[in-house]
């Protein structure tokens, strides 16, 4: 491991960096210094900041191409109300479409479907790239090959959104296969990189440090993957950010220019991520380890919802004839990840929520007064507040709670994070009930005789977009709380050889979320929307509360359950213990 940080500046980074601390004092910590002494996260390794560069360029380019998506699908070209679009009314609906239950032309809620449908695409395929991570390639190779299958998916995108290919109708079909092509891309990537940045850190067991102070801390690894997670997911955001230069390109040059600059960034990803292989810690892929696990699960099902029959110790004990290839660790291991997994349940209801940032909140603001900026660059708000705000927690709140013994574990921060969600969602109504309550349109807003202008576009109704900034900074923090936690979990509960696979597992819960926006699409116009943010603020609070009542009691356990062996490591202990019971 890279033994330098990057860190600076902050009590944390003081604590742990290479000239202040005092090496002397590492050892694995007694009962008594695990009750009294503070813990605090590790140096990070560089080669963990060069994957998250990687993961800022990919996000670049997808939020970039994203950003612009409900504008290119809901307006027509050269639309009547000023709006930049390509597809529209003018667009026929194919089959995909049949999600937002339409029969002509897109519009709010046709596009709400299709982007409902390409988040949930691109939350699937994860499952793909985890096989072939896990099992086949690795994660570095595996994110390689979908590297290649996500440039040309951009390359289409491109090309089919100049000009010319929009007024010869080359842009549908160029978005469908463009999107394909970058949600199998999408997936490979998902799936491995995120445990490909913790696996930087190979640190497994917590031990004391003296600090230069002379204060006496353990150095958690626990703390030091939240880390890790909390930069990762600063990347993300800052990432995200591109949106706002796409869609000011999409409104004064075109979609084209929006999406050129998505593929130049990728590209660029594509090389530091090439370039930079010789300083990455990768692990081998395992073989048939999720073919085993799918075989195990069969095994227990069969034998009563039994896990535990499929250990070999077990079938020698009752004589089942079930030829087993892996050990009883393998199986407490499965166990456990299982049980991990049931926190992912309730996460279906919060990506609902946070997808209506995407698609509905971009066409809510299209019905204020925008003075002219576009309608879809308040949706920066959303990274803005966390790349603000992950500093803060990092280096303020959560040190702080730490410092006091205040124990701010993950089933805590994912129910905050639901109900700060439900939160943005009664927001979001307040807003929709002052755009019904003004004028010209009212409850019709862009679409009434009183607000139609002479030269034929419409005027919106007289509430100041500002307004709907609290929406997307709610939700921000609720990420914060939520999906960084939730990533978090996915790695620490996960086996050696299957964090690819857990990982993919809580990325299905996006694409679920999706999927449920996708069917609520009908319901995403005027004059319903009041109700159908009211249902999914009501619908994330009870999921909040019903998931602590579920996964409190795990708060307790929190750090028995963390698994940060290394991959060999656990290979050994199970040869150990094979063969301890054919000995026996």
């Amino acid at each position: 491991m890279d033994s330098a940080t990057a860190d600076g500046g902050s009590k944390d980074s003081i604590e742990l960096g290479s000239s202040s601390a005092v090496p002397a004092d590492n050892h694995e910590p007694s009962l008594y210094e695990k009750r009294t002494l503070r813990k605090v996260p590790d140096a990070l390794p560089w080669s963990a900041f060069l994957v998250a560069i990687v993961e800022l360029c990919e996000r670049f380019a997808y939020n970039g191409l994203s950003g612009p998506f409900q504008n290119y699908i809901a307006n027509s070209y050269k639309d009547s109300n000023g709006n930049p679009g390509a597809l529209g009314s003018s667009c026929p609906v194919i089959v995909i479409f049949a999600l937002a239950n339409f029969s002509t032309g897109l519009g709010q809620a046709g596009a709400t479907g299709f982007s409902n449908f390409f988040q949930c695409w691109c939350y699937v395929t994860p499952l793909l790239g985890a096989v072939l991570g896990d099992q086949y390639f690795g994660r570095y190779k595996t994110i390689v090959y979908s590297s290649i299958v996500y440039t040309i998916g951009l390359l289409v995108l491109f090309l089919t959104a100049l000009p010319t290919s929009i007024e010869h109708g080359a842009a549908l079909g160029g978005l469908v296969v463009s999107l394909i092509l970058i949600g199998i891309g999408t997936g490979g990537i998902k799936a491995n990189v995120s445990p490909l940045i913790a696996e930087q850190y190979t640190e497994t067991r917590p031990t004391t440090r003296l600090l230069s102070n002379g204060e006496r801390v353990i150095v958690d690894p626990a703390l030091t993957i939240q880390r890790i997670y909390m930069i990762y997911y600063l990347s993300i955001n800052v990432g995200s950010l591109s949106s706002i230069a796409t869609t000011e390109m999409e409104k004064h040059i075109g979609f084209w220019s929006a999406y050129l600059v998505a593929l130049v960034t990728f590209c660029f990803a594509f090389a530091v991520l090439v370039a930079g292989k010789s300083r990455y810690i990768l692990r081998p892929p395992r073989g048939s380890v999720i073919t085993d696990c799918l075989m195990a699960m069969w095994i227990g099902c069969k034998s009563g919802f039994k896990l535990d029959a499929a250990k070999p110790s077990y079938q020698r004990l009752h004589g089942r004839v079930y030829t087993t290839t892996w050990t009883d660790g393998f199986v407490e291991e499965l166990k456990q990840a299982l049980v991990a997994c049931k926190v992912f349940a309730f996460f279906p209801i919060y990506w609902t929520v946070f997808s209506q940032m995407l698609n509905n909140f971009i066409s809510q603001a299209g019905q204020m007064e925008l003075h002219n900026i576009p309608n879809d660059i308040l949706v920066n708000i959303n990274p803005l507040t966390i790349i603000v705000f992950i500093p803060i927690c990092d280096r303020l709140i959560y040190p702080f709670l730490r410092h006091a013994r205040i124990e701010f574990k993950p089933i805590t921060r994912i129910t905050t994070g639901f109900i700060i969600g439900s939160m943005a969602m009664g927001y979001a109504a307040f807003v929709q009930h002052l755009i019904y309550n003004a004028g010209p349109c009212y409850d019709a807003p862009n679409n009434c005789v009183a607000g139609k202008r002479p030269d034929g576009t419409y005027q919106h109704n007289k509430v100041h977009v500002a307004i709907q900034s609290p929406a997307y900074l709610l939700i921000g923090l609720s990420e914060i709380f939520a999906s960084i936690t939730g990533i978090e979990y996915a790695f620490t509960k996960a086996p050696a050889n299957l964090k690819s696979f857990i990982n993919a597992l809580f990325l299905l819960t996006s694409a679920l979320g999706s999927a449920f926006g996708a069917a609520l699409a009908p319901a995403a116009r005027n004059p319903w929307l009041v109700r159908l943010y009211v249902g999914l603020a009501v619908a994330c609070f009870v999921a909040g509360v019903a998931f602590w009542v579920c996964f409190a009691h795990y708060n307790t356990t929190e750090d028995s359950r963390n698994d940060f062996e290394s991959e060999e490591g656990s290979h050994v202990q199970q040869i150990e213990l094979t063969s301890a019971l054919d000995s026996s």
